[in-house]
Formats: C-alpha cells, structure tokens, sequence
C-alpha cells in the first residue's frame, strides 16, 4: 500500500487529528494559562471588546482538566465543560470509529441543531458577562 493510499484511508485525518491534539495537551501540561506572561493566545473577541466570548475560558480548563481539577474547570467555562465537551468528544468519537471501520464521517447539524448552539452560546455569552 503506497502512502499516498494510506492518506486518503478515512480514518487517516483523526488519527493525525489525535496526534496533534497529544501535542497540544502536552505543551499546555507545562503552560499554565492562569499565570500571566505565558505564550498562549488571546480570545480576540475579548481583545476588542474586553468581554467573554463562549469559549472564553476553554485553554484553562482544558489545562485544569488535564490537572484533574475538575471544579476550577467548571468555573473556567461551565457551558463549554457541560455542553460543548461532550458534544465535540462524541462527534470526534464518530469520526474516528468510522474512520477505522473504513468509512467517511460527515456531521450533519440541522438548522435546529444550529439554532440551538448558537442560542446557548449567545445565552452564555450574556450571562458570564452580567454576572461575573
């Protein structure tokens, strides 16, 4: 089988996906996010407007995760730790089963579906900003 072959496999783009997503949680094993001066990106959202946007939040708790602390997870970005987790851990768990058993994944989210996250995420968005 020639490499060109094993790139088009289906399940070639989440295994790499996995390899890049090991690469990126071992480097910020060692970067916290809470302590200023680290070299990690800023939300540009927040840069412009000096609010939260929805994922604001999501490096460290992916950092707390990656520590265990699941409660300073929480309060990093609760919607993205009880929504948008499960949901993205469950469309990447399709990709890859189906990758593996030789078939490619396409995630469909309807207008509904749309509708939803984007009213979740507009509904977050309002309230981290008004309360905390």
């Amino acid at each position: 089988m020639s490499h060109t072959s094993l790139l088009r496999r289906p399940a070639a783009a989440p295994l790499a996906s996995l390899a890049v997503l090991g690469a990126g949680a071992a480097y910020l094993w060692g970067t916290d996010p809470h302590r200023p001066g680290q070299w990690l990106p800023r939300c540009p959202f927040n840069w412009l407007t000096g609010l939260d946007c929805p994922a604001c939040g999501g490096t460290r708790m992916a950092y707390d995760i990656l520590h265990g602390d699941f409660v300073a997870a929480f309060h990093d970005n609760a919607a993205l730790l009880l929504l948008g987790l499960p949901l993205a851990l469950f469309l990447y768990g399709r990709w890859v089963t189906e990758g593996l058993r030789g078939r490619k994944y396409h995630p469909v989210i309807g207008i509904p579906g749309r509708a939803v996250i984007v009213g979740v995420a507009l509904t977050w968005t309002i309230v981290r900003n008004a309360v905390m």
